[in-house]
């Protein structure tokens, strides 16, 4: 008797054969189907008459994506008139060059938040405190851990004094581990012009300074609310410490 693969024989009920053009088995015709695959929006009949086992489920992937009419237009609309509600300080008058990256600076060029505060014109930001000097770096995102150096450690602060003459003293209660050239971030001064992140100069084991910008008048900056932390803020290119705040020059 001749193989007949995997199609049932009945003398009482004869059915045709028929080869599975996928796999080549021979079944019984009618338990072949045809093979259906996305093309476009639709389905359609890829011809190839198969089994069960080798008919596949039509792939997704080549279906088309929909994408649904625009709204309609509606009559008398009423939207924001952003030429007269949009508030512009910019000066483009005695325009100078930023020596450090070539970009002109505009003359007079006063920077506004959303609400149309002053902002400060640090290319990195200053301190979040002041919502006036918006945008600025906020503490709570320095990244605690990098690498297996350790920071946000809080600094044991005694004393934090204006010299006068552009510069901030920080003297801490135990040693502070800082080198010149690290970070630190520091809110809650009394000046709010002294916070914000700041390239350090060691001087001492538990001192250190760093440079003020507007220069303050000499006495004590520190607080009950003050926090200093160490940080390691991205720099902008081509600089080697934090920019000090004020007017580019």
């Amino acid at each position: 008797m001749r193989n007949h693969g995997r199609a049932r024989v009945s003398a009482r009920n004869p059915r045709a054969f028929g080869i599975c053009d996928r796999c080549g088995i021979l079944y019984n015709h009618v338990n072949l189907q045809w093979q259906y695959d996305w093309a476009g929006a639709s389905l359609i009949n890829k011809r190839i008459l198969v089994c069960d086992t080798c008919n596949d489920v039509p792939q997704t992937q080549l279906r088309a994506i929909i994408v649904p009419a625009d709204p309609v237009p509606i009559q008398n609309p009423r939207i924001q008139d952003y030429a007269t509600a949009s508030s512009d300080y910019r000066i483009t008058q005695g325009n100078t060059t930023n020596a450090q990256t070539g970009i002109p600076v505009p003359g007079g060029d006063t920077r506004i938040t959303q609400n149309s505060n002053t902002r400060v014109t640090q290319e990195i930001g200053g301190t979040r405190v002041d919502i006036s000097e918006q945008p600025g770096l906020d503490q709570n995102a320095v990244m605690p851990l990098q690498g297996t150096t350790a920071y946000y450690v809080t600094l044991p602060l005694l004393s934090v004094t204006s010299d006068g003459a552009g510069n901030a003293t920080v003297t801490c209660s135990a040693v502070h581990n800082l080198s010149t050239g690290a970070q630190i971030a520091v809110e809650g001064l009394s000046v709010g012009t002294a916070n914000g992140f700041y390239t350090v100069t060691v001087t001492t084991a538990t001192a250190f300074t760093y440079q003020l910008n507007p220069v303050l008048s000499a006495g004590s900056l520190l607080t009950g609310t003050t926090k200093m932390v160490t940080a390691n803020a991205g720099l902008p290119y081509n600089f080697d410490q934090v920019p000090q705040t004020g007017p580019l020059s």
